[in-house]
């Protein structure tokens, strides 16, 4: 299985990370998270298994209603995760190979789903969330952007904390839209208490596919697909969805 490459901001920049995206700011998506999860699955959800966790910041909110368990191929991410999350279990682990030999009433692969840049690593990750589903659960899967839905777009950020401070821009762009790959341009301007202020330049590479993709492969590893709008303040209302793999009750782990 080739290794993805690791963009900075989950290696040496991966402590900067509470700076660049507050934990704070994900309480009303992981409330519309959470609704979504009681809504699908069969019985009441108590597990859920979050694929590609990053340093924890949604967990951080839906631990106060699951026992959460939280992988990332990122050990610097992880450990950011730890000390948000001391309380929930946290493992080692890719995506699109992971086999822990046990199920959760809930699976969660939020954007970082957006790094699976080829359908052969799509599908990978989308059968390790069935074979860790219970039958009558449900997988929920984040991704960014479906090719139907791409802009290319500028966004800045940032804010300051017990580190220092921290400002970014973000540049989204299509250098190549016969593929199923899109960019991310990031520069950080890193201000540390001790030290000098220094600019750096991080790339991610993200996958780009169709939403009619996205239905015939969550369908093939075996989930019923399901489509619900996704309702985030900081997203154009009715241009975004997220998907649901549905676990039908007599399928086997």
């Amino acid at each position: 299985m080739k290794a993805m490459r690791q963009p900075k901001l989950y290696g040496r920049l991966a402590s900067w990370w509470p700076l660049m995206s507050p934990p704070a700011e994900y309480s009303r998506e992981a409330r519309f998270f959470c609704c979504l999860f009681q809504a699908h699955c069969a019985q009441r959800p108590r597990s859920v298994l979050e694929l590609g966790s990053g340093g924890g910041h949604t967990a951080s909110h839906l631990k106060r209603h699951f026992r959460m368990t939280l992988v990332d191929r990122a050990p610097a991410m992880l450990a950011v995760s730890r000390r948000l999350n001391p309380e929930c279990a946290h493992i080692a682990g890719d995506m699109r190979a992971l086999r822990l030999n046990r199920s959760f009433d809930a699976v969660l692969i939020h954007d970082a789903v957006g790094y699976m840049t080829s359908e052969r690593d799509l599908r990978r990750a989308l059968t390790t969330a069935f074979v860790h589903c219970r039958p009558g659960g449900m997988a929920l899967f984040v991704p960014d952007f479906v090719r139907e839905n791409f802009q290319p777009g500028v966004s800045m950020g940032g804010s300051d904390g017990g580190r220092g401070g921290l400002r970014y821009l973000e540049w989204t762009h299509d250098p190549d839209p016969a593929d199923t790959r899109y960019s991310v341009e990031l520069v950080f301007v890193l201000n540390p208490l001790r030290g000098r202020v220094r600019v750096v330049h991080d790339r991610h590479v993200l996958g780009l596919f169709g939403r009619k993709d996205w239905r015939r492969w969550i369908g093939e590893a075996g989930f019923r697909f399901k489509a619900a709008p996704f309702r985030h303040p900081d997203l154009p209302p009715g241009r975004h969805e997220v998907f649901l793999g549905l676990k039908p009750r007599a399928a086997g782990v």
